[in-house]
């Protein structure tokens, strides 16, 4: 009875070092670790022991006899990656954390960011003894996209928070909530204050089309709109106009799949989620009965991994559809071709809304006077260049989609870092191996830009934290000067410390009082959406408390 990895997982490897027989691959220091979309068991050589499943944060891997009818072909996916990836050697393996011995004296460090980036860099730093790491976030609450990105129907994935918990209770951490660097405190103030500062500050932003009718009202980014329906602080009191028949998602990545879900989910369904209130209203009144996802290129190339299609694909009460083939690809080309045209014959039931994968499709245009009332586009065709990159160029003529939103998810881009070089084309801080310059280090998506998955960063972390430890050891970090942080402009004589921060008894009395809202009725928790709520939920928490 072998196990299956059922959906992209978090891949953090803990599956992999939990497994005796070292049947779950790729594994770190293997091709595709840490790109690849899943991890995959090997169904010939899992002795049905269970111990994966212990070690998985987010439920991921289930025996094959437990697997629901949407998860049977994980079965199948999982089974191939050996047929076309075999492992020749079948040593087991265990891997033993490295513990630094540290020069004498505590490292203090600071991580900037409290997403899963901050999160893995402070467990790794936690792993020797003698240091402290205090991770700072701008919102009162961590966890980052983990919180405020995953969808609110992917419950299983969140599920990593629990892993986040853990790393959080160890001895040594601390939160400063609350507080922004270059708002409230310095990239000076940092350094003076400890050894060695990381930022794990993501990407906060989104890229933009560039063409005409893209700042109407109704053309926005879907960053805003899942930050919205997750109740970010930043854009839980946007609002949508939902009134229409249609909406466009342009791009086709997992992000777009996640917003054409939850525009065509069932509200009664989300309402059993932590989508935000304020969201779920407008879900309820909404208008939306086809999402039309438009991608460049052709089906070969789209952006969302197969088991984020397979999930698409599994749902019962929305029709999936595909427009778009190209005639010279073969449907058999990859396990993603061969999903979508099985997707392509589909015969569309009468009623329900729809969601329309349209490949060779490019933006032209946005109409309207002040709002959004139509798409222009046009259609694609593919040129591969000499290094075997595709393109999408237009093929002339044009037709109009008529709609009242369109969503851009076109990628996250990363903004500069006040003290820090950055580099515009690629929207990162230049680094070697995570190291900017002694004492100054960068993880996650500010480091390499917006690929990978949750589990991605714990890898990225430990290159990172690797190249810190190797300074200190070194002596190339400069000594804090304790209690000599910065002052701030609006409040002189205020250390960086006292900044009106929350700690970690503050975060915990935000999320107790969030699951108890959402107990009483019956969801896993319920969002205070504004800084002034989340504040009050903590107050009976001393704020600089760690």
């Amino acid at each position: 009875m072998p196990y299956v990895v059922t959906r992209s997982c978090c891949a953090d490897a803990s599956c992999v070092l939990a497994c005796p027989v070292n049947c779950i691959h790729p594994a770190p220091g293997e091709p595709g670790f840490a790109t690849a979309e899943m991890l995959y068991v090997d169904p010939l050589t899992c002795v049905d022991c269970g111990a994966c499943t212990t070690a998985c944060p987010v439920d991921a891997l289930k025996p094959h006899t437990a697997l629901s009818s949407a998860e049977l072909p994980f079965l199948e996916l999982n089974a191939t990656y050996y047929k076309e990836n075999p492992h020749a050697d079948r040593t087991p393996m265990y891997v033993v954390p490295r513990q630094r011995v540290l020069p004498a004296g505590e490292l203090s460090v600071a991580v900037v960011g409290a997403g899963p980036a901050g999160l893995f860099a402070a467990d790794e730093l936690l792993r020797h003894p003698g240091v402290r790491a205090t991770v700072y976030d701008r919102l009162p609450t961590p966890y980052g996209l983990a919180r405020a990105g995953v969808a609110p129907d992917h419950q299983d994935t969140k599920q990593v928070t629990q892993l986040f918990r853990t790393i959080e209770s160890q001895p040594g951490f601390s939160y400063r909530l609350g507080v922004e660097v270059g708002t409230h405190l310095t990239h000076a103030d940092l350094l003076r204050e400890h050894h060695a500062v990381v930022y794990a500050v993501g990407a906060a932003t989104d890229k933009r089309l560039g063409i005409e009718g893209e700042d109407l009202r109704g053309s926005a980014s879907a960053t805003d709109f899942v930050a919205w329906y997750n109740g970010h602080p930043d854009r839980a009191h946007d609002a949508y106009d939902l009134d229409t028949e249609r909406a466009v998602v342009i791009g086709n990545g997992n992000v777009a799949l996640d917003v054409a879900r939850i525009l065509t989910a069932d509200p009664d369904v989300l309402a059993r989620t932590d989508i935000s209130d304020r969201a779920l209203a407008a879900l309820r009144a909404s208008k939306v009965r086809e999402v039309v996802l438009l991608g460049r290129r052709g089906p070969a190339q789209a952006a969302f991994t197969l088991p984020e299609l397979l999930a698409l694909a599994a749902i019962e009460d929305v029709d999936v559809s595909v427009e778009g083939w190209p005639d010279d690809l073969d449907p058999a080309a990859t396990e993603k071709t061969r999903l979508l045209s099985r997707l392509a014959a589909r015969t569309p039931v009468e009623g329900r809304r729809r969601i329309v994968l349209r490949f060779l499709t490019s933006p032209v245009r946005l109409t309207g006077d002040t709002s959004v009332r139509a798409l222009e586009v046009t259609a694609t065709a593919l040129h591969t260049d000499e290094d075997g990159s595709v393109r999408a160029l237009p093929t002339g003529g044009t037709q109009v989609l008529e709609t009242g939103l369109v969503l851009r998810s076109v990628g996250y881009r990363a903004r500069p870092v006040p003290g820090l070089p950055f580099d515009e084309a690629g929207a990162t801080v230049p680094h070697e191996g995570g190291r900017v310059e002694p004492g100054v280090y960068v993880a996650g998506w500010i480091k390499r830009g917006p690929t990978g998955f949750i589990g991605t960063n714990k890898t990225c972390a430990h290159e990172s934290v690797e190249s810190l430890l190797d300074d200190f050891a070194a002596g190339r970090l400069a000594r804090p000067v304790r209690g000599g942080a910065g002052t701030t402009t609006a409040a002189p004589g205020v250390t960086a410390l006292e900044v009106d921060a929350l700690g970690l008894d503050a975060w915990r009395a935000i999320d107790r009082a969030e699951r108890a809202a959402g107990e009483a009725q019956g969801r896993p928790r319920v969002k205070f959406t504004d800084t002034e709520s989340l504040r009050r939920a903590a107050q009976a928490v001393p704020a600089s408390r760690g």
